[in-house]
């Protein structure tokens, strides 16, 4: 049986541009060789920017403090923002917030939007894309909300749950991207880099 796994090329040195081992995760599961430089751009909003300028705006931000540093990389940022009725939901400040969070998520359908940005300053090349996923939580009763909370998963997650984690019980089904939801669309970022001539794939048989 022959399978076709992308493999980075060794001429084309990545950088993902992000702390998250989620991302760091889902890159490696691709099959993608990279290095971590986190990056240090302000991750602030103008208060009438949209979820999604949102999105890209702080995708390219991340992008591009490391890009600037590293002209011979192609560098990979990457944000994700949960929204409920155009409120973007972030990272919960702690307990009351994350308990509102989840409250008012439950029983219903919200969007997850990541924006990744993708430069290569010697190449020229700055790509910015925004991917929808849409997410349905099941009905929660104050008790599950409450054993959620005390799990500490929700703390340092937009919206306050991780679709990867114990939070995986809070969902009853999605539209879109998975791996968005996680924290990066790999399916649009490694077509960006298969067209880009950054990722080759081998064959390989195997029995």
């Amino acid at each position: 049986m022959e399978t076709v796994i992308p493999h980075k090329c060794t001429n084309e040195p990545l950088i993902l541009a992000s702390a998250s081992p989620r991302r760091s995760y889902l890159l490696e599961q691709a099959g993608l060789e990279f290095q971590v430089i986190v990056s240090d751009a302000d991750e602030t909003c103008p208060a009438d920017a949209s979820p999604r300028e949102c999105a890209a705006m702080l995708s390219e931000k991340k992008a591009l403090a490391v890009a600037e540093s590293h002209p011979a990389h192609w560098v990979l940022g990457a944000d994700t923002i949960v929204v409920t009725d155009g409120r973007i939901l972030g990272k919960p400040s702690g307990m009351e917030e994350a308990r509102d969070m989840i409250t008012m998520l439950g029983g219903r359908t919200h969007q997850v939007l990541t924006g990744f940005s993708i430069f290569h300053v010697d190449k020229g090349v700055r790509h910015t894309e925004v991917i929808s996923t849409q997410v349905t939580f099941k009905s929660l009763s104050p008790d599950e909300i409450e054993w959620y909370l005390s799990t500490g998963e929700p703390f340092d997650k937009a919206g306050a749950y991780a679709i990867q984690g114990i939070g995986t019980f809070l969902v009853k089904s999605i539209s879109g991207s998975y791996t968005n939801v996680v924290g990066l669309p790999v399916c649009e970022v490694i077509e960006f880099f298969m067209a880009q001539g950054v990722i080759i794939r081998n064959s390989g048989n195997h029995g």
